[in-house]
């Protein structure tokens, strides 16, 4: 099995145990507004505040603009804390975009002059910026996600000592570049290593990828192999 079926077969596994998944926004603003309610909060509560600002309605950069700041703090605030973190960051990023009109257009041409518009973005760390390339640009990379680096990490995709964007670099060409699989790849890495293979105390017992992932074997299958062994010997 190739690298590049082999994370084919790790996205199918990992869409069979989470489901379908809701897909960010595709416009620019629409992800850049997607990302800033994420920020620090659960699948749910993301997903409660964009149906909130959906419904203002305040998810183009005029209509943020013109949202009422009762109700644009109110949908905020179903995202978790940072309440007025967020608002001022949607409220910077609508003004951003309101000044530069091409802004949207420049972001979905060549790579290296998307990357530079990034900066006119405020409140954006370096993988928001790059999911809003891959959804709102359509260009074609894989964010250096920390959670999706995080999972590819776990199961052997790189050394410890190689540049996260090297490894998302080198995931990229082996999906071929593909747009739509490389929206489908960060959405579910990154989603797997928010609610399974977290940080600390990563649930790998439950893991739809454990046969395959050798940091899930040394925490759960091989101290299970050793106390069988020790049992054994004892008796």
């Amino acid at each position: 099995m190739t690298t590049g079926e082999r994370l084919r077969a790790i996205l199918k596994r990992l869409e069979r145990f989470y489901g379908a998944l809701p897909t960010p926004p595709l416009d620019a603003f629409g992800l850049y507004v997607w990302r800033v309610v994420a920020f620090q909060a659960t699948p749910q509560r993301r997903d409660a505040a964009m149906a909130a600002l959906r419904h203002i309605p305040a998810l183009t950069p005029d209509a943020m603009s013109r949202a009422p700041r009762g109700r644009l703090e109110a949908a905020v605030t179903l995202a978790g804390s940072l309440r007025d973190e967020r608002r001022r960051a949607l409220i910077a990023g609508a003004n951003a975009f309101r000044r530069n009109r091409e802004l949207v257009r420049v972001l979905k041409g060549s790579l290296p002059e998307a990357r530079a518009a990034l900066a006119q973005l405020p409140h954006l760390a370096d993988a928001d910026g790059e999911w809003l390339l891959l959804f709102g640009g359509d260009q074609p990379l894989l964010p250096a996600d920390p959670r999706a680096v995080r999972v590819l990490t776990r199961l052997g995709y790189r050394e410890s000592s190689t540049p996260s964007q090297n490894l998302c670099a080198s995931v990229a060409k082996e999906l071929k570049d593909d747009l739509n699989l490389l929206r489908h790849a960060i959405l579910y890495l990154s989603h797997h290593g928010l609610i399974t293979c977290t940080e600390k105390s990563p649930h790998c017992v439950v893991c739809p990828l454990l046969k395959t992932c050798l940091y899930g074997q040394a925490r759960t299958i091989e101290p299970q192999r050793s106390q069988r062994s020790q049992s054994t010997q004892s008796s």
